[in-house]
């Protein structure tokens, strides 16, 4: 017997879907990675259940089923001092309330662009995907009467 998921909140990798990874794009294409990538986010969008998908601007909104996101947000909306604009794709989960919007006059352009200035590292694709702290806080607490 298979049991039904009553909700799926996912954050797939963005390694071959990030905007941020363009300049390799036409390769992972020709691998098939990217394909693939598409693909895997699509099977959990299509899924007999509530979803919500997080990833970063990508390729998701033009190349996927998905189409555009339903909500873009950004971690200085939820107390983080730095911007990375993501997208949610939303199917029975309500659009995400600001909790505590950063005024970013206040912040230097190094703040704001922490994650594009950190120099290369081990660490540093790891860094950049971490969903903010803000943002799965305001998800878990916007979202638990949902399912």
């Amino acid at each position: 017997k298979s049991e039904k998921w009553e909700a799926i909140i996912a954050f797939p990798p963005c390694t071959h879907l990030a905007i941020s990874g363009a300049k390799y794009f036409e390769e992972k294409r020709k691998s098939g990675v990217q394909q693939e990538a598409i693909k895997f986010v699509e099977s959990i969008w299509e899924t007999d259940c509530k979803v919500a998908i997080e990833n970063p601007v990508g390729i998701l909104s033009t190349q996927s089923k998905l189409g555009k996101a339903t909500q873009y947000v950004c971690p200085t909306w939820f107390g983080e001092t730095y911007r990375k604009k993501t997208g949610l794709w939303l199917k029975g989960f309500p659009k995400l309330v600001p909790t505590n919007k950063i005024d970013i006059s206040t912040l230097t352009k190094k703040q704001l662009n922490k994650l594009y200035y950190l120099a290369p590292s081990p660490t540093r694709a790891l860094e950049r995907s971490k969903t903010p702290h803000g943002l799965a806080q305001a998800m878990a607490s916007q979202w638990q009467g949902v399912v």
